[in-house]
């Protein structure tokens, strides 16, 4: 049975960054990447595409990772929520 190459933030499409992405605690967002969703709870701003406001789409990395939310921090790479989310991603 041919192995999985592990996951990693370097060699995936960012499929968390289309997430809806509370803000629950203070981590230091600058604010101009904080938007109210339907609920009016806030949260990370998102492009009319779905993407995250924050993630660069050159690099598919966060622009502001020392600042991100809680639960971006609690979504750990390669873990089972990343997974399920990518398999999902793939299956679209």
């Amino acid at each position: 049975m041919p192995t999985q190459p592990p996951v990693t933030c370097d060699a995936c499409a960012a499929v968390c960054c289309r997430l809806e992405v509370l803000c629950i605690t203070e981590t230091g967002v600058p604010r101009r990447y904080i938007r109210p969703n339907a609920d009016g709870a806030p949260s990370m701003d998102r492009l009319s595409d779905g993407w995250c406001a924050a993630l660069d789409r050159d690099t598919l990395r966060c622009r502001i990772y020392e600042q991100r939310p809680l639960i971006c921090r609690d979504f750990e790479m390669g873990g089972t929520d990343c997974l399920a989310e990518r398999a999902r991603w793939v299956s679209l």
